[in-house]
């Protein structure tokens, strides 16, 4: 058995960056990374753009001008202002090459084919110059960069349909036991409703990671081992529930030995989650997550997570910990460090009842993870306790 330090360190040591590329069409590659620089195809703006609705100046020494056209957003024509000549202009339209100021129209008095305005301008007011975001042939956003909506909306601005984005893992999930069934099926006696599947396929799509494949597989050994090694075959990421404890019918950990799964650690010192298998079988990632739905999620959160972000070359692998005040006492059973489940609110949380490994109803409630070391017995009301802050 080994401590949680050393497994998490062991998960971040061997897991390795897919480094892999995918073409993705810009407005579905939300929460991918660029696999590559991107270059501006065009100027952003294209043109000198007007910043406000009013008028476009050809600056000359009076305060009054001659009005000669309007230019809407979007109109192509082109007017070669004189001195002392305006055009009408609206927010988002080209403004002539000839002009060079643009006056609010707040700002201006109008008497049929003349305006006058308050005072004399400075050159360039309210226009946006030609390429003033981006230049033609200039990075636009960096390798790496993660794709937010404002990224999104930022590369179709440019004209770019299609980007060089790192690839995201395969992953697959199996679940073990006969005693499960899917739910909207009768509920006999000995049977429970399989949820492990869907809840962790949940967190992943909440992760924005939807490659996913699910798994079922009774207690056979046989079976075992042909639909862990269809698995590891086809994914880049296994994640197994159940059936890796010591019991009669638990035949996973065989299972990997036997398709030659490098086990790189078995077992961590923590309460829920001590049955936590970690291995690799050339560059495929095994967590053999324990059956207890609680435990599972809880495992997820501290060791998979990290797994997925190295699989994906980000520089932030762990969730965010903050630390945070008890809001209330809370005894700790047992000499092993603890993954509780709490509500955090601002710089405080409250340490929920009901922290059994197979109950859900309370993670159902948390959005966070009190982790309580093991020579913490007693947490009081009013100390400083480190929280996971879980991303939901």
């Amino acid at each position: 058995m080994i401590s949680i330090s050393e497994a998490i360190s062991s998960v971040k040591t061997n897991v390795k960056p897919l480094l892999q590329s995918t073409t993705k069409k810009v407005e579905k590659a939300g929460g991918y990374e660029l696999f590559e620089d991107i270059a501006s195809p065009i100027n952003m703006p294209p043109f000198r753009q007007s910043a406000m609705d009013g008028y476009a100046l050809n600056l000359h020494d009076n305060l009054s001008y001659k009005l000669i056209g309007e230019v809407k957003a979007g109109d192509e024509y082109k007017f070669e202002l004189k001195q002392g000549e305006a055009i009408r202009i609206f927010t988002g339209a080209a403004v002539p090459d000839s002009a060079n100021a643009v006056m609010m129209q707040e700002k201006v008095e109008v008497d049929d084919n003349t305006i006058s305005i308050t005072h004399q301008v400075k050159p360039e007011l309210n226009i946006r110059p030609l390429g003033e975001q981006v230049n033609i042939g200039d990075i636009a956003l960096k390798k790496g960069t993660k794709l937010t909506p404002a990224a999104i909306g930022y590369l179709l601005s440019l004209g770019i349909t299609e980007v060089s984005v790192y690839k995201k893992p395969n992953i697959a999930i199996i679940t073990t036991g006969n005693e499960l069934i899917a739910p909207g099926q009768e509920l006999s006696h000995g049977k429970i409703y399989e949820s492990n599947s869907k809840m962790l396929l949940s967190a992943l799509y909440n992760l924005k990671f939807y490659d996913v494949t699910l798994y079922k597989v009774e207690d056979d050994y046989s079976k075992t081992v042909e639909t862990l090694n269809t698995a590891l075959n086809n994914n880049d990421l296994v994640l197994i529930t159940g059936g890796i404890s010591v019991g009669d019918y638990d035949f996973v950990g065989k299972a990997l030995k036997e398709l030659n799964v490098e086990e790189l650690f078995y077992k961590v010192k923590q309460k829920p989650g001590k049955p936590l298998f970690f291995g690799k079988k050339s560059n495929t990632n095994i967590f053999a997550l324990p059956g207890n739905p609680a435990a599972a999620l809880s495992c997820f959160y501290v060791y998979v997570y990290i797994a997925l972000q190295k699989m994906m070359y980000r520089n932030t692998l762990e969730l965010s910990r903050v630390t945070a005040t008890a809001s209330n006492p809370f005894q700790k059973k047992g000499d092993r460090p603890q993954f509780l489940k709490g509500i955090y609110d601002n710089g405080q949380v409250e340490i929920l009842d009901g922290q059994n490994s197979s109950m859900l109803q309370t993670f159902a409630l948390a959005n966070a993870l009190v982790f309580a070391p093991e020579d913490i017995t007693d947490i009081k009301t009013g100390d400083e306790i480190e929280v996971i802050l879980l991303p939901n």
